[in-house]
């Protein structure tokens, strides 16, 4: 397994983040983006969910 692959592993999968846009939305009354925004900017937000808030709000902002 080279060096790239390993990275690669470690970042979220397209079915991971959609179900992460979907429970943003909900928990956020449709506002996805800006919930993962929110989230982030709090402090007990863990180092693997702030990946997964990030690759959320990379989709969302390219939509």
């Amino acid at each position: 397994m080279g060096l790239l692959d390993w990275f690669s592993s470690l970042a979220p999968s397209a079915a991971e983040i959609r179900a992460e846009v979907w429970k943003l939305g909900v928990r956020h009354r449709g506002e996805p983006l800006n919930g993962a925004l929110q989230e982030l900017r709090e402090a007990s937000v863990t180092p693997a969910r702030a990946v997964l808030l990030r690759a959320c709000v990379q989709q969302l902002r390219a939509r």
